[in-house]
């Protein structure tokens, strides 16, 4: 099984995952991304999401 991940180093705030799978994904204090429920979406959702990211700041990690 594998989930989303955020990279806080390369992320810029542009809420793009947000706007795709908000259920996954949340804008943290600092502007930044970040995963709230990895299993808010389906796997294609999140993969949209991961593919829209303007900064590449999303990926997959194995559980």
């Amino acid at each position: 099984m594998k989930e989303p991940v955020v990279d806080k180093d390369t992320c810029q705030g542009h809420m793009v995952c947000v706007g795709i799978a908000p259920e996954v994904f949340e804008i943290e204090d600092d502007g930044k991304s970040s995963v709230k429920n990895p299993e808010g979406a389906d796997e294609s959702t999140i993969q949209e999401a991961i593919d829209g990211c303007p900064a590449d700041a999303i990926s997959w990690k194995k559980k």
